[in-house]
């Protein structure tokens, strides 16, 4: 690592605090569902649609994000995101009805659209396109503890005090964040860009989508973050809790397993990217194979096909665990998309290049989140799980038609 590249390393983790909080504070209901439904008198449908709000905020709002990146540097609009953020949280554990706490999820949402960008940038201005692949890997895997905090850590305090201590915790990263942010990031200064409107910065980002060698990534990560969103961070809980009969603290565990893959996962895929290439081919293969193992899920549970073809009433939990654990470290793969975005777009559009991918992640957890909420009315959990297995093989399928020729 070159002094440059090391200079970079510290900003690039303190930048991953943002992120380390949008993964925890997104993944409270996975652990949460039975008592926030009970407090804030909801239907599970109902909750999967006040939390969808959070990715639904997350996904319009990230195109002045990307803008804002471009415009005014890193630094600047991490300290404003921050503060939007943690207002949500303080909002969260606040909530004490349905429209409160939608509320609490629109701001949230706000506050953490670009929690991932702003390290994703920062790095992708400072870094070769070799070194970026390794390090958007690197964040990926920083950024994903935030769930290990929503695991067995938050099924232990809701336990111990009740769901609104969740919010209040996260609202505590994003106040030790924000001085760490203003001390060790720099203030960067973007290339001076030509005078545009905010309509011409909106044509820009969507003409960056649908350029040939991007459209294809944004249909692929339509479905890909909703997927870990669905099944870590809302129906994994229910799921093991209904259909397999674990205690909190018991599916806390089985997530914090998977959760654990997830933070591992993105490192393994960019030291593999970086030693055998086939960046689209690793994608859409990891994402088929992740549906695969969402159906295997379901096919253990009560009643499930597979359960019923070997004779059992379940499988035990020990197979979803397992399943979990090889989805979390598979759908990791996902990050090497940003590898894709960054190296077809010169180093000043990269802020708007890369918000517009991640505005296809989120706008996606968004619309697949309100699906899940209608399949789990319908069928319960297993229903829910399913709308994700479906939607990665068919956006997967889209990425492979799409791919440049």
């Amino acid at each position: 690592m070159s002094p440059a590249q090391a200079g970079m390393a510290l900003p690039i983790l303190v930048l991953c605090l943002g992120h380390i909080f949008s993964n925890a504070v997104r993944t409270i209901p996975a652990v949460a569902a039975d008592v926030l439904m009970r407090d804030l008198g909801l239907g599970a449908e109902a909750l999967a649609q006040i939390t969808g709000a959070f990715p639904l905020a997350f996904a319009v709002v990230m195109i002045p994000v990307g803008i804002a990146l471009d415009r005014f540097g890193v630094q600047r609009v991490a300290l404003g995101l921050l503060t939007v953020a943690g207002c949500g949280a303080v909002l969260g554990a606040l909530a004490t009805g349905p429209w409160s706490m939608l509320f609490a999820q629109i701001v949230l949402g706000a506050g953490c659209s670009g929690m991932l960008m702003c390290p994703i940038t920062f790095a992708a201005r400072g870094l070769t396109t070799s070194r970026f692949a390794v390090w958007s890997g690197l964040i990926q895997a920083v950024g994903n503890t935030g769930m290990l905090l929503s695991a067995s850590p938050l099924a232990l305090l809701i336990e111990a005090v009740d769901w609104r201590a969740g919010f209040w915790a996260c609202a505590g990263i994003a106040t030790l964040a924000l001085p760490l942010v203003a001390l060790l990031v720099p203030r960067d200064r973007p290339e001076a860009q030509p005078p545009r409107s905010l309509a011409e910065d909106v044509r820009q980002v969507a003409h960056m989508a649908a350029q040939p060698a991007l459209r294809g990534v944004m249909v692929f990560v339509f479905a890909s973050f909703a997927a870990v969103l669905g099944l870590r961070g809302l129906w994994g809980g229910p799921w093991l809790m209904e259909g397999k009969g674990l205690d909190r603290v018991d599916a806390g565990n089985v997530l914090l397993a998977c959760t654990v893959a997830l933070t591992i996962g993105p490192l393994l895929a960019g030291l593999v990217l970086r030693r055998i290439g086939h960046a689209r081919a690793l994608l859409a293969g990891s994402h088929l194979l992740c549906a695969g193992f969402i159906l295997l899920i379901i096919g253990g549970g009560p009643g499930g096909w597979l359960a019923e073809a070997l004779g059992r009433p379940m499988l035990p939990v020990a197979w979803d665990a397992a399943l979990l654990v090889a989805f979390g470290a598979v759908i990791s793969f996902q990050v090497l998309a940003f590898s894709i975005v960054r190296s077809a777009v010169p180093p000043e559009q990269a802020g708007r290049a890369l918000s517009a991918a991640n505005l296809f992640f989120f706008a996606g957890a968004a619309v697949f989140q309100a699906l899940s909420g209608a399949m789990a009315g319908w069928g319960g959990p297993a229903a829910a799980l399913a709308t994700f297995a479906a939607g990665l093989v068919v956006c997967s399928l889209g990425f492979l038609a799409l791919r440049p020729r």
